[in-house]
């Protein structure tokens, strides 16, 4: 049995942020999202493949911030291109700097749906423009969607001061299920402005889903059966899966993609990427302004970040990284006998509980995740992770190890 982690100034911290700060720190990064008392609520530093919270634990992180870093932290190389453009030239000003053209002619380079972009600051930035220019292109209301795609009205889980004619118009449909998406097109077919997506799917808290054969080709058959654009939600594998996307990994174009996260190894920005004839709306029938979309340090960021990713063949490691961690953990699952089930390989792991009648999953997942914190790794007990370029053969090997010890406390409690 690991013991537990000295967390004494995490707890302050926290208890004082409760009363400055509803909920002390934002949404997904509350204390019950995780093992609520094994688990750092605040972090100091992060470097590489490694993060230190402010009791001075380090850990391995697999969490990579909720999917930016994809190379890793403290990147020098491109905190030394951002710095070289405040210094030398400003990042915020009334008019547009000319890195703007700089990123976008590169993400033309690089993403099949890609004929013209627009740059903001956050994945639900560009989820919700993506759904504001189905609309107003092809003049219908309804859409039909399957992920998390932000906080904005239209998609958020949390209904809390949201009326309902806000999202009434936004109907789910579930994962690797063309008939429930065909039934859904059908009862609104002179309606659906767009079907919006994750071409990986990765539902809460629940095993990451591949494709089935065929079936990211068959929505975008449903798409142009039904008069809908296909908007591919690449927030999470853009820039991980490849650098066109998961739409190039797979072969599937959109008419329209959002991306974000990674494309800047964790400076703020994203990005709404499409055919011309869609975009073009954002041209005169569509407004979208921010005073900080277009700020230049986080397109010095991305650019510098993909300068980084093509160079050195970064996704390439990641992927047979990840291969070979997934290979060593199902091997510990397995002749670990416990009901859990490995997803997400290569790129997004996630280890779950099977689900039973009695909800010993729940007590196995706690004590589980408890364990690995408690050995210094760090993953979250309902999101899946990500392996980063900086996570060394070393940090993977010892992760295992730790999967493996883990498991082992767990039979104690069946």
């Amino acid at each position: 049995m690991a013991d537990k982690l000295k967390l004494d100034k995490s707890m302050a911290m926290y208890e004082e942020a409760q009363k400055l700060v509803p909920g002390a720190v934002a949404g997904i990064r509350r204390p019950y999202n995780f093992v609520q008392g094994e688990y750092p609520i605040y972090f100091d530093s992060g470097n590489g493949g490694r993060v230190t919270d402010v009791d001075g634990n380090e850990y391995i992180d697999y969490l990579c911030a909720y999917g930016p870093i994809i190379i890793g932290y403290r990147e020098q190389e491109i905190d030394n291109a951002v710095q070289k453009q405040i210094n030398d030239k400003g990042f915020c000003f009334s008019l547009t700097q000319p890195q703007q053209s700089e990123l976008v002619r590169k993400l033309q380079q690089l993403i099949p749906s890609c004929e013209m972009a627009a740059l903001v600051k956050t994945g639900s930035d560009a989820t919700t423009i993506a759904i504001r220019v189905a609309r107003a292109y092809t003049g219908k209301t309804k859409i039909a969607r399957c992920g998390y795609h932000g906080w904005h009205d239209w998609c958020v889980e949390v209904k809390g001061g949201i009326p309902e004619k806000l999202y009434e118009d936004v109907l789910e449909f579930h994962y690797n299920d063309l008939e429930g998406l065909e039934n859904i097109l059908k009862a609104n077919k002179d309606d659906m402005a767009a079907i919006i997506v994750t071409p990986v799917g990765h539902p809460l808290a629940a095993p990451v889903e591949m494709p089935k054969p065929g079936y990211l080709e068959g929505v975008r058959a449903l798409a142009d059966k039904y008069g809908a654009l296909l908007v591919f939600d690449e927030i999470r594998s853009g820039f991980r899966v490849s650098l066109g996307g998961a739409q190039e990994y797979f072969g599937v174009t959109p008419d329209l993609s959002t991306f974000g996260k990674a494309m800047a190894n964790g400076y703020a920005i994203a990005a709404l990427v499409g055919k011309r004839e869609p975009m073009m709306v954002l041209a005169d029938k569509v407004f979208l302004s921010s005073t900080f979309f277009p700020n230049s340090d986080s397109i010095v960021a991305a650019l510098k970040t993909i300068e980084i990713l093509e160079r050195d063949k970064v996704l390439d490691v990641v992927k047979q990284k990840g291969e070979k961690f997934a290979i060593d953990v199902q091997k510990v699952i397995d002749e670990s006998g416990m009901p859990v089930e490995f997803s997400g390989a290569p790129w997004m792991p996630f280890i779950t509980f099977n689900k039973d009648e009695n909800g010993l999953y729940k007590k196995l997942r706690t004590e589980f995740y408890t364990q690995l914190i408690r050995r210094k790794v760090f993953l979250q007990p309902y999101h899946h992770g990500y392996i980063c370029f900086r996570h060394s053969d070393a940090d993977l090997a010892y992760t295992v190890g730790a999967i493996k010890e883990s498991l082992a406390e767990l039979k104690k409690l069946m």
